[in-house]
């Protein structure tokens, strides 16, 4: 009986009443398009790549500077650098490449970057 009566009332609860749904805004603002969505994906893990490259490095000078002479922490350290660098190439060249491709498919040429509406 305990358990027909919460699973009712947990029922009851989670039906969404017109006044609330009355309310509802769209949260990725108005005339948000798929485009739109997908760019702000991407500069999302843009932004999220750049900390990793910048932990990247902090840590690769930090193992350079306490590496006290010895070769081996020393190559560490210039080896972490290194593909710090080369996977901001590989992210930016990446970035840079979907951009144009978008701008490409959105306004016919990948000259010129598609415009983020206002909003």
């Amino acid at each position: 009986m305990k358990r027909l009566f919460f699973t009712l009332f947990s029922l009851i609860l989670s039906l969404p009443s017109s006044a609330l749904a009355a309310q509802l805004v769209n949260p990725l603002g108005k005339g948000a398009t798929i485009e739109l969505v997908i760019g702000r994906i991407i500069r999302a893990i843009l932004g999220l790549s750049g900390v990793a490259a910048l932990a990247m490095f902090v840590w690769g000078g930090f193992l350079w500077l306490t590496s006290r002479g010895e070769p081996k922490q020393v190559t560490q350290g210039k080896e972490t650098l290194k593909w710090a660098v080369l996977g901001l190439i590989v992210i930016f060249g990446a970035y840079t490449l979907v951009n144009a491709l978008v701008a490409g498919l959105t306004t016919g040429s990948a000259l010129e970057a598609p415009s983020e509406a206002s909003g």
